[in-house]
This record gives structure tokens, C-alpha cells and sequence, in this order.
């Protein structure tokens, strides 16, 4: 069976077994990891449906790609920069393609998620309160304290030019 997986931008055509270089995941060595993007599946020519299909895979190695060496040069400018870049990789061994990984993973989380909602939910109405009240507080004491020299400013020309009037 195989699978056309993608991870970190890119798509990867994968059977039980292969080895593949992908973008940094997070884990070390040893660790197991559950590619759940699966873009088609199948058997020979035969396509399978996708829905909650999972590829497993252990991590085998973090790694850095070959350096790049990035130059950078204007001519008759004395402008030249040199600096080098080394990709980080995650080496993968694909263990098997099937499994049900996504809709074991998705159980817990929708169990564990409206307990916290109302918790979220009831500490902004606190939070919420308070603030309002606080915020007028603020507009009292900056009427309460001198006008500010914007609007002085005009004043002390308008009193310039009564004298001249007269």
C-alpha cells in the first residue's frame, strides 16, 4: 500500500518501510509520530478513501542538510556579504499506513474542550466588568487635571491679538 503524505510544504510518496528527509519536526530519536495530512492512498491502481487514515512513523535522526552559501556583492562598491545556511532535517522510517491515528486523537480533544469553554467563558464576564468601570476613571482624571497645551494654544494667540485691535 502506499500513501502521498505532505508535511512542512511539501508531498511525499511513501510505502511501509521507506526512509525520507523531511522538514524539522518536533520529537528525538525514537519518537513516535502520526502523519495525518494524507493527500491520496491506495493498492496498485487501486485508490483508497482517506477519511481518519493515518501514516505511522518513527523518528530515526534531527540532521542539517548541506550549507548553502549565500553572496552578496555591488560592484565598484566595496559591498560584499558572505553567509552561509544549513537546513534542518528530521529523518523518518515510515512504519505502516492505515491506522485510524486522527479520529483516536480528535475523541479526547472534543471531550476536553467544552469543559474548559465555560471556565473561559465565565472569567472575561469578571475581567469584562471591572474594565468598564475603570476606563470612565481614567476620562475623570484627565479632565480633572490642566488643559492640555492644544487647547491653551489658542488662547494666548487670540489674547495677542485683542490688544493690537484695539
Amino acid at each position: 500500500m502506499f500513501a502521498v503524505v505532505r508535511t512542512g510544504g511539501k508531498q511525499y510518496r511513501v510505502t511501509a518501510g521507506d526512509k525520507i528527509v523531511v522538514e524539522k519536526l518536533a520529537g528525538n530519536a525514537g519518537d513516535k509520530v502520526d502523519i495525518t495530512d494524507i493527500l491520496l492512498a491506495g493498492e496498485g491502481s487501486d485508490l483508497k478513501p482517506v477519511a481518519g487514515l493515518a501514516v505511522a512513523a518513527e523518528i530515526i535522526a534531527q540532521a542539517k542538510g548541506e550549507k548553502v552559501t549565500v553572496f552578496k556583492k555591488r560592484r565598484r562598491h566595496n559591498y560584499r556579504r558572505k553567509k552561509g545556511h544549513r537546513q534542518q532535517h528530521t529523518i523518518l522510517k515510515i512504519v505502516s499506513i492505515g491506522g485510524k491515528g486522527a479520529a483516536k486523537k480528535s475523541e479526547p480533544k472534543a471531550e476536553a474542550a467544552p469543559a474548559e469553554t465555560p471556565a473561559k467563558a465565565a472569567a472575561p464576564a469578571k475581567s469584562e466588568k471591572p474594565a468598564k468601570a475603570e476606563a470612565p476613571a481614567k476620562k475623570a482624571e484627565s479632565k480633572a487635571k490642566a488643559p492640555s497645551t492644544k487647547d491653551a494654544a489658542p488662547a494666548k494667540g487670540a489674547a495677542k491679538k485683542a490688544p493690537k485691535a484695539k
